[in-house]
């Protein structure tokens, strides 16, 4: 499927193209494929407009946030949403490409603040060499132009991220539907004592890991979901309805 919309920026570097597009209403981040690493309304840019973007937002059901760490910036819509949704909340942010960190804040209003730390660092080096207070969830969304990264789903990975939550936190990862054959879940389940999966309609396939069993009924769960809808500006309860 071709993107729509006028490139409005492309520049270059060791990994590849970056470009931007803009059809009036809405930008698009890409790698250089047909398909959009990032979406944002130009008139909204702190609602996100990616349906796995929003799906990975549901884990706010779990816990409320007041550090996170995000692997994997894109445009950076996660991070604004969370910026204007949580006041004082601590991010820090890795991303391999500094021309991708460039363009999420020059065309996608990624805020600068001083809440919000940018390691311009691939992100296993990140999680092996770099010091943080401990999180209370921890956004997994490495990709590039072939897909997802495929060092998202080694075990050392997956337990360094495990020792980088608090008790009670929370790692959230986007995969593909195509992931869910392989052995990733049997690796978390070895670490997480909670683990929820929501297939997307776009297909993208999420994981929500917690270090700690939660003991919210369905109906607790769909009344904190009508709220979180109210508080986002638009639904998560068709992604509650998908996760399993």
């Amino acid at each position: 499927m071709s993107l729509q919309g006028t490139e409005i920026h492309r520049c270059y570097d060791e990994y590849g193209v970056i470009q931007v597009l803009d059809d009036g209403n809405k930008r698009y981040l890409s790698f250089g494929t047909d398909d959009e690493q990032s979406c944002y309304l130009k008139s909204q840019p702190e609602q996100p407009q990616a349906d796995y973007i929003r799906a990975m937002l549901l884990v706010l059901l779990f816990v409320t946030p007041s550090r996170i760490i995000t692997l994997g910036l894109g445009g950076g819509s996660l991070n604004t949403c969370l910026h204007h949704q949580f006041s004082g909340l601590k991010q820090d942010v890795v991303e391999l490409r500094h021309q991708v960190v460039l363009t999420a804040y020059k065309y996608f209003q990624l805020p600068r603040s001083k809440n919000i730390t940018i390691h311009t660092l691939d992100a296993k080096t990140f999680l092996d060499t770099e010091p943080t207070r401990p999180a209370d969830i921890i956004f997994s969304d490495i990709y590039d132009e072939n897909g997802v990264d495929a060092q998202q789903h080694e075990p050392g990975y997956l337990h360094e991220c495990y020792e980088r939550l608090k008790p009670n936190g929370w790692l959230v990862m986007n995969c593909w539907k195509e992931h869910r054959g392989d052995s990733i879940l049997k690796e978390l389940a070895l670490l997480f004592a909670d683990i929820r999966t929501c297939t997307t309609q776009d297909g993208n396939w999420i994981i929500y890991a917690g270090k700690s069993k939660n003991e919210l009924t369905n109906s607790q769960l769909k009344q904190s979901a009508k709220q979180l809808s109210q508080q986002l500006g638009f639904s998560v309860i068709s992604y509650l309805n998908r996760l399993g």
